[in-house]
């Protein structure tokens, strides 16, 4: 598709547009920091609830989730299975901790904890992961929309970032909450209109799906086996209640939404509404998957049109027709499953309904990068210039550093994006690292949670044991093979889970081997009732 016809053009302007004239009706309301940051508390538990939901809602789940059921199984739902589990923990001791420390920085209290080193570790992380975060959601979204309406992933980038960064600058947490509400509904109804046109489109129906879904195992969970080498289902299922746990306890994207509710209660009533719609929803793009292999299955021409294309572009410039067929004949469903949603937007969805789906799409990109930008300024603002350059601003001196403090991370979360065309190594290299640090932030969290009785150098240590782990789980598997006995040998998934584990376990061992005082061992845990 060269270029998209007026009528799409126009429902994606229009979508566009309303999301600036949402940030220019906030506008109005932004006259200090704490309106930004917060929205003052005044969010109805409901629409937080639904912005939490948007915002997990990603594009990478969008487009990526369909693509990795069509080419293997649904082996990561179990993802998704994890989330209630974290749910509970988070609803039971997180809500309750942030809405005590009236704290709205997720950072703050590891100062309290551990001391400066503490808090500016996990800021400095945290913003770092929010650029990466931020960067390959941009390429992510360039990449599917190039191919949808032929136009430069520059000028695709481009325009979506300025977008976003008006709209969040003067709306603040208020236009991010309430577009979020808006893009959750447009992303939920555009994945339902694409599964409706890919069953309308299937040969034999719904009926059809299932036999050829059955026949491949697409609708697997994973094996049962107690086996870590493999993604099985307790891999994955480990893997996402720890990384859920990173987001409902140290993401700053999710702590801060914590506060625009009026109470705690309504705050947890936001979470598990989260939770009820993203599992059901999760398992939409799934179904879209399994959906696509059917499809594909009854018109294997089709898939021969994308295996050529996914072979010209990793061949090298003016590679011989011989060698673009000999690739293209030895690529499997997981090498290309991310090609075929975009595949079958381009050849069946019809005229007026195709603006709407890429509406849906840019919405699942803008509502992750607009929280992103907006957590990111309050922690720079919070966590950083209050903290080492002047601890008392004026309000509106606050608020204007909050506004200069969006663009430059929307402008930076942009420009990520940008470099990252075509340079998928750093990309890789960089979440790798990011990975890295995530998992050393989780476990000192939980450490400075539940054990009171751990000080700042035994956390220290255990941070630099822990992330010493983390790399070593990383890229072991890189050794070459007379080093192979020094490899890691147990799935990627497990890399966040073991380094978490290490981190909470060694501060733990060498705060008994240290032992304390006995009134200090006394202290409560912050997680208790008292």
């Amino acid at each position: 598709m060269k270029n998209l016809p007026l009528i799409d053009l126009g429902v994606i302007a229009a979508y566009l547009v309303a999301m600036v004239l949402v940030g220019v009706y906030f506008s109005r309301k932004n006259k200090n920091a704490d309106q930004f940051t917060t929205a003052s508390g005044l969010i109805p538990g409901w629409a937080t609830g639904l912005s939490i939901y948007a915002t997990f809602l990603s594009s990478n789940t969008f487009l990526g989730v369909p693509g990795k059921a069509f080419g293997g199984n649904w082996n990561s739902f179990v993802f998704s299975l994890s989330m209630p589990l974290a749910a509970f923990v988070a609803s039971r001791y997180f809500i309750p901790f942030y809405r005590r420390s009236g704290e709205v920085s997720a950072y703050t209290h590891f100062e309290h904890r551990f001391g400066s080193w503490a808090r500016t570790y996990a800021v400095v992380c945290f913003l770092l992961t929010q650029l990466a975060r931020m960067g390959s959601i941009f390429l992510g979204i360039a990449l599917s929309l190039q191919a949808l309406t032929g136009y430069s992933m520059q000028t695709i980038m481009v325009v979506m970032g300025v977008c976003i960064i008006i709209y969040t600058v003067m709306g603040g947490m208020e236009a991010v909450i309430w577009t979020e509400v808006v893009q959750g509904v447009i992303k939920t109804f555009g994945a339902l209109l694409i599964m409706y046109l890919i069953v309308r489109a299937m040969p034999g129906g719904v009926s059809s799906i299932i036999e050829i879904g059955k026949a491949h195992d697409k609708f697997s969970l994973g094996s049962l086996s107690p086996d870590f080498t493999q993604s099985t289902f307790w891999v994955v299922l480990f893997y996402g209640f720890f990384i859920n746990l990173n987001n409902f306890g140290m993401d700053q994207n999710y702590i801060q939404r914590y506060h625009t509710t009026a109470s705690e209660k309504e705050a947890s009533k936001s979470l598990w509404l989260c939770v009820w719609l993203y599992v059901p929803a999760s398992l939409l793009f799934f179904i879209i998957g399994a959906c696509l292999f059917g499809y594909y299955q009854q018109y294997p021409q089709l898939l021969d049109v994308i295996r050529h294309n996914v072979a010209l572009e990793r061949l090298p410039a003016g590679a011989s027709a011989a060698e673009v067929n000999q690739l293209a004949s030895t690529l499997q469903p997981a090498d290309y499953g991310d090609k075929v949603m975009p595949n079958f937007m381009v050849t069946n969805v019809p005229v007026g309904l195709m603006g709407l789906i890429i509406s849906a799409i840019l919405s699942a990109a803008m509502s992750t990068i607009s929280s992103g930008m907006n957590a990111s300024a309050t922690v720079f603002t919070e966590d950083i210039y209050k903290r080492y350059i002047n601890p008392n601003p004026s309000s509106q001196k606050q608020l204007r550093l909050l506004h200069i403090s969006t663009v430059v991370v929307g402008v930076f979360g942009l420009t990520a994006g940008l470099a990252m065309i075509g340079v998928k190594s750093i990309l890789d290299t960089w979440w790798t690292l990011s990975g890295i640090f995530a998992a050393g932030m989780l476990g000192l969290f939980l450490l400075g949670l539940i054990s009171r009785q751990t000080k700042s150098p035994e956390a220290l240590i255990a941070v630099v044991i822990g992330v010493l782990v983390i790399v070593w789980l990383t890229f072991s598997p890189k050794l070459p093979d007379e080093y192979g006995y020094l490899r890691n040998p147990l799935h990627s998934n497990m890399i966040i889970v073991v380094g978490t584990l290490t981190i909470f376990l060694v501060g733990i061992v060498l705060t008994k081997l240290k032992g304390r005082p006995s009134e200090q061992t006394q202290e409560a845990s912050v997680f208790s009732n008292d």
